[in-house]
């Protein structure tokens, strides 16, 4: 993943609120948002998955573990052997250790610059940790923006979407509205001004083609590769969390969008969560092809 915004706690209807973009080479395997387990016994996962490594750049388990992942650039050299950094989300989604503890194993593990933002809503715990950084901090209500810079780095395309995530969410009267906005938004495909570029060690030509949020080279081997967004939404009855995410072509044309509903999801949200049957969570998986 390369681009997300997080609101948390910012509108009454919708207190969590994700929006996605994963950009990689075209020529490397990928399947589609399903439920998975990466080992017999593990938890099921809700993610897109990584088939030439194994991992996932972002999912969700129904025991209300969250987390996402973006490369770090330009900021420690790359070690073609160190182990796959997607890797580390599904080892947050599968386990049970807390924040600390989890932490302290995965900065030591010899990985190339990532960013995490996790989240276990049944101990009320979210944040964001770097093995560029000292400490993981502890994520409260706000609105959040990751690229391949450190939290909230004020690159151009982080700025924006976290602006038009807020917008969005002052003005939506709907989840498919939101949906509709925030993929707009996801869509962007401008160039930042040279100027206001950040400096990650890659030449002019390329940043200028990373600066937009929506990514497609010139030579298609490289782009965005689908959008994902995850809407929590507040009903009188209980939180229904809508997990959306389109897949795109080495064009840049939508070719499919999957959707999953899960019900009291995610945790934190829901009264007597320890009375709710985590089978309750999946509600309906479906694709639907758009070319």
């Amino acid at each position: 993943m390369c681009l997300v915004a997080l609101a948390i706690d910012q509108s009454r209807r919708f207190p969590l609120v994700v929006a996605s973009n994963r950009d990689e080479y075209f020529k490397r395997p990928t399947a589609g948002l399903a439920w998975w387990a990466p080992k017999p016994g593990d938890p099921a996962i809700l993610s897109g998955r990584d088939l030439e490594s194994g991992g996932t750049w972002m999912g969700l388990t129904a025991q209300g573990r969250l987390a996402l992942l973006t490369n770090v650039r330009g900021v420690l050299p790359l070690e073609a052997g160190a182990p796959s950094r997607g890797r580390v989300v599904t080892e947050w989604l599968t386990g049970r250790e807390d924040t600390g503890d989890f932490w302290m194993r995965t900065a030591l593990s010899g990985h190339n610059g990532f960013n995490l933002i996790a989240a276990d809503f049944r101990r009320g715990e979210c944040f964001w940790a770097s093995n560029t950084e000292a400490h993981p901090q502890r994520l409260d209500r706000g609105v959040y923006g990751l690229s391949n810079g450190g939290l909230d780095a004020p690159w151009p395309k982080v700025d924006a979407l976290k602006t038009k995530l807020q917008a969005a969410l002052e003005a939506a009267r709907s989840v498919e509205t939101l949906a509709t906005q925030l993929f707009t938004a996801l869509a962007d495909r401008r160039h930042a001004p040279d100027e206001s570029l950040p400096h990650t060690g890659v030449p002019i030509d390329l940043e200028r083609q990373l600066s937009a949020a929506f990514i497609g080279t010139p030579d298609q081997r490289y782009g965005t590769r689908c959008s994902t967004l995850i809407i929590t939404e507040k009903t009188a009855r209980q939180p229904i969390t809508h997990v959306y995410e389109r897949t795109f072509d080495a064009t840049g044309v939508a070719v499919s969008l999957r959707r999953v509903l899960l019900r009291n999801w995610p945790p934190r949200y829901v009264e007597n969560d320890a009375h709710v049957p985590v089978a309750q969570a999946v509600v309906s998986e479906h694709e639907v092809a758009t070319a």
